[in-house]
């Protein structure tokens, strides 16, 4: 077990892999009928390829990755800026290039002829459909995260994109980067999730550097009042230029007085919805800790994907916002369960912290920020609960914490009493002051409970634990199907009615929405 922990690699390892490819990378907007051969033969020209691969976004696109960062400039410079009759060209030169040449168009085919990866999940009837065919709970958990997660693909794709933001940054600012964060890299992403971008001027050299004594030589540098105004100083220029010059960048917005403050935008070639920011350390080391708790265990991501599934189908989460539960306090509740367990599945912060060596402290902002990020030096303890257990657990714990007077801690791993007046008290684990859920309301609370207490009460009958003929919902399916949350009051005062009534009507509800939709 611990050779196999000393195989993972760190999350700082896998950007740095990651960041190497997508340098070597180019995008490339091509003809839906694109002949394979001859594509790869005109690439061949200039130099070896390591991967490709074909997707939809506005048109079909391919992501070609060469061996060595000269082919790159080889093809780059062997393209050409087109010429329009009745428009003039804003000669910007990037790695997002397109295919004129017909001859690459296989002219046999009539349907395209490259297996695009998908960009997208699947429609939540399909993923029902998939799950209704599973022998067991977990193989259904298991099923739902392979279809959700982000595939190898789509991970390239964003580092790509992230990559091509930086020849803009660098321009401007040498030696900077920009680097993906939040979902795109913590593990717990989605396919089709927003992608949060970090520019990151750390890296430039002589920052942060302590002087020597003797003769000192400084560049000379604008001095403005504040980091937060060089945070939007930076960003506006940055945002201008991707306006201006970004190909395939459109919808740019530059939100400069919020609290982190971001430009957004939409990446047309890559179909992803951006935000970049800039000085958001502390995001980072969340991104980190998620992606090392994922790391640990299998059971962390099956859980956190199929609770996530479940709370946006039935409205808890939104891509809106407002007084909902977002998926990052959502993640944390999964997080603080397993750390409740009888015996733990992962550890607390505060346990990771005391691990932590000289090379992994962090204070950011005045922020504890350290934790340990060897995993050889992480001594999981022996816990043998299946997905199955731990899922109906999950909805048992929920359905009756103490939301009025405890607050969830990852950081002490227990709870702790609410420091303020909220109707969800989570804290932030490294900003220990803040209240990562202080949007959310008391009937939004009220129905995140009242959800668990009714998909505690499904798995518990034996009309939707048992699997059926492959097309009958059961298990896990039957918890994604339209909820009658609203009647779980009356049906406590009454007595509740009978399984069979209850996915009856559960079916009914989704045969109903079926036919809505087709």
């Amino acid at each position: 077990m611990s050779d196999e922990k000393d195989m993972r690699k760190s999350l700082h390892a896998v950007q740095k892999e990651r960041q190497e490819q997508a340098e070597r990378s180019v995008l490339i907007s091509c003809p839906n009928r694109i002949s394979k051969k001859t594509f790869l033969k005109y690439l061949s020209r200039h130099g070896d390829v390591n991967k490709y691969f074909f997707y939809e976004s506005y048109g079909m696109y391919a992501v070609v990755e060469f061996a060595n960062q000269e082919s790159v400039a080889s093809i780059l410079e062997g393209a050409v800026i087109p010429n329009t009759s009745h428009e003039s060209t804003v000669p910007f030169k990037s790695r997002l290039l397109s295919i004129r040449n017909l001859s690459l168009v296989d002219s046999s085919n009539q349907q395209p002829s490259q297996q695009s990866q998908p960009q997208t999940t699947i429609p939540i009837n399909k993923l029902i459909e998939m799950l209704s065919k599973k022998d067991s709970l977990d193989q259904q958990i298991t099923c739902l995260t392979e279809a959700y997660q982000l595939t190898e693909e789509n991970s390239r794709l964003r580092f790509l994109v992230c990559s091509l933001l930086k020849d803009i940054a660098t321009a401007y600012f040498p030696e900077s980067t920009i680097r993906p964060y939040g979902s795109s890299v913590n593990g717990f992403g989605k396919l089709g999730c927003d992608l949060d971008m970090f520019l990151d001027l750390d890296g430039i050299n002589g920052r942060n550097i302590k002087p020597k004594t003797g003769l000192l030589l400084e560049y000379q540098m604008k001095w403005v009042v504040s980091e937060r105004a060089v945070t939007q100083s930076i960003l506006s220029v940055i945002g201008k230029c991707v306006e201006q010059f970004g190909p395939g960048c459109a919808g740019v917005q530059m939100i400069l007085n919020a609290r982190c403050p971001l430009v957004r935008f939409s990446h047309q070639a890559s179909g992803f919805q951006c935000d970049l920011t800039a000085n958001n350390r502390v995001a980072m080391k969340s991104t980190e800790l998620l992606y090392l708790y994922g790391e640990l265990d299998p059971r962390v991501r099956c859980l956190v994907f199929t609770v996530r599934c479940w709370a946006r189908v039935h409205g808890i989460t939104s891509s809106i916002p407002g007084a909902w539960i977002t998926n990052f306090s959502l993640t944390v509740m999964v997080l603080f369960f397993l750390q409740r367990r009888s015996v733990p599945i992962i550890p607390s912060l505060n346990h990771l912290r005391e691990l932590a060596g000289p090379a992994d402290e962090s204070m950011i902002e005045g922020n504890d920020c350290t934790f340990v990020s060897d995993f050889s030096k992480i001594q999981l303890q022996s816990n043998t609960e299946t997905l199955e257990q731990l899922l109906c657990e999950f909805f048992e714990f929920y359905s009756t914490f103490a939301f009025n007077k405890m607050s969830i801690s990852i950081r002490k791993g227990k709870e702790q009493n609410k420091p303020e007046v909220a109707p969800l008290h989570i804290q932030n684990p490294f900003e220990t002051s803040l209240n990562v859920s202080k949007n959310v309301n008391a009937s939004q609370l009220e129905r995140f409970v009242a959800l668990c207490q009714e998909s505690s009460w499904l798995l518990q009958q034996s009309e939707t634990f048992t699997p059926k003929n492959g097309t009958t919902p059961w298990g896990l399916a039957t918890l994604l199907l339209p909820s009658q949350v609203a009647g779980i009051r009356g049906r406590k005062k009454k007595g509740r009615e009978a399984a069979s009534e209850r996915i009856k009507s559960l079916l009914d509800s989704l045969k109903n929405t079926n036919q809505q939709q087709s």
